[in-house]
């Protein structure tokens, strides 16, 4: 098992706080997305183990939740007493520290879990031999759906390719067993496998994928991006999709909207920041549940560099305490950073390193220190005389820059059409 805090993760439609569900209409696919594997269960295991874990990440200074305290004994009694998942209580109960089941207990469980999947299966087979196709899918969708909550990851995933193993298999429910085992993979953390499960999701939805499938599957894709830091794809697919968003199985839409707005901040233009997100009457429709992330936002359009900084230090604990965005912290505070200072000395030909601590609320030391880094690794185009304590500018020349990329280019094309020319003349 690798549930760790490390890869992606989040929500289930039908465990959703009330204000989620009120911005979230579920398409007929997706209300018919199993319950498990519980999304919001792996965000708040992500959490705890950044929190009580062997080597705590999240301080409880810096956590956002009012009930993290609780947070363990909530998840064991739901893991324990709901669920019945014996698989995943002994992967957790070393890192959290839990001994409330003895290896005897667990053992009991695993074999009334059997039990379980023994019945489920006579099921499968009475329909077999006394039913349809449609009850026979529905009873292996059950077995699937059981082996999802109680047992363990391979098993699920095992369960969920009968299903796909089905003769006469429509596409769509190809698509929602495939879905299903995506979910399983993004759970437990399974990077490599989900990526699997997403192209042949994909392959799938060019050849007969209805517009809801097609449209639920951006959402499933801008996540994994996220999780494998292709940032700029991710924002892409989510902004895309923020008006139709129905994948309340994945993740809540608040977090989806939090998952828009940082990863578009660092990629939109300017004037497209403005219409889309500060503007945008799905995000405005949720401001005050995601006010962190907007005022990054807001602070930055309106070139508040001290509050802009401020922000970053709350939406912090947003990415730590995510499974998508955790791993990735660092780098994003990074790129946030550069972003922060590029859009400042974009307006100057020349400042002060006084007056731009000054703007941005650090001292003169830490900005000169962040800067050089940046300058030395090119992401600002500067230059810092410290004799003078000054910073300089040095814009590059768009159209010359415009000029070398389309002689390139045009290089490039001459040379493909030579060789075309060869094969047509031999």
């Amino acid at each position: 098992m690798e549930i760790e805090p490390t890869e992606s993760q989040q929500d289930d439609g039908k465990k959703t706080k009330t204000h989620n569900s009120e911005h979230v209409n579920p398409s007929a696919s997706a209300e018919s997305a199993a319950e498990y594997p519980d999304m919001t269960l792996a965000q708040s295991i992500h959490r705890a183990i950044l929190l009580f874990g062997p080597n705590p990440k999240l301080s409880p200074s810096m956590s956002t939740e009012k009930d993290d305290q609780e947070l363990s004994t909530k998840l064991l009694g739901k893991i324990v007493e709901e669920m019945k998942n014996a698989s995943l209580y002994r992967h957790l109960s070393p890192i959290l520290q839990w001994n409330r089941l003895s290896e005897q207990e667990l053992e009991d469980m695993d074999k009334e879990n059997s039990q379980t999947m023994e019945s489920l299966e006579e099921k499968v087979d009475q329909a077999k031999e006394n039913a349809g196709d449609m009850e026979v899918l529905e009873a292996r969708f059950e077995v699937a759906r059981f082996a999802a909550k109680s047992l363990g990851k391979e098993e699920a995933l095992a369960a969920y390719q009968k299903v796909l193993d089905l003769p006469k298999l429509s596409s769509g429910k190809q698509m929602d067993a495939l879905m299903e085992q995506s979910r399983i993979a993004s759970f437990y953390g399974d990077v490599v496998g989900n990526a699997d499960y997403l192209k042949k999701i994909g392959k799938l939805a060019e050849e007969s994928g209805d517009w809801d499938r097609r449209n639920r599957l951006k959402v499933y894709n801008a996540l994994h991006k996220l999780s494998t830091r292709d940032i700029k794809g991710a924002a892409s697919l989510l902004i895309d999709c923020i008006a139709t968003f129905s994948c309340a199985e994945l993740c809540s839409y608040t977090d989806f909207i939090v998952y828009t707005i940082i990863s578009n901040v660092l990629h939109l233009p300017r004037m497209e920041i403005k219409k889309k997100i500060i503007d945008g009457p799905e995000i405005m429709s949720v401001r005050e549940e995601v006010s962190t992330a907007f005022e990054l936002v807001a602070a930055l359009y309106d070139c508040d560099y001290k509050r802009y900084l401020h922000a970053m230090v709350e939406v912090e604990a947003i990415l730590l305490g995510d499974r998508f965005l955790q791993p990735h912290c660092g780098y994003l505070m990074r790129e946030l950073h550069v972003l922060g200072y590029k859009q400042f000395l974009d307006s100057y030909k020349s400042v002060t390193l006084d007056s731009m601590a000054k703007s941005f609320g650090v001292s003169v030391e830490f900005l000169d220190m962040q800067l050089s880094r940046f300058i030395a690794a090119g992401r600002l185009t500067a230059k810092i005389d410290k004799f003078g304590g000054v910073v300089e500018t040095n814009r590059p020349d768009l159209k010359n820059a415009q000029y070398r990329e389309m002689i390139q280019k045009g290089d490039l094309l001459l040379n493909r059409i030579q060789k075309l020319s060869r094969v047509v003349d031999v």
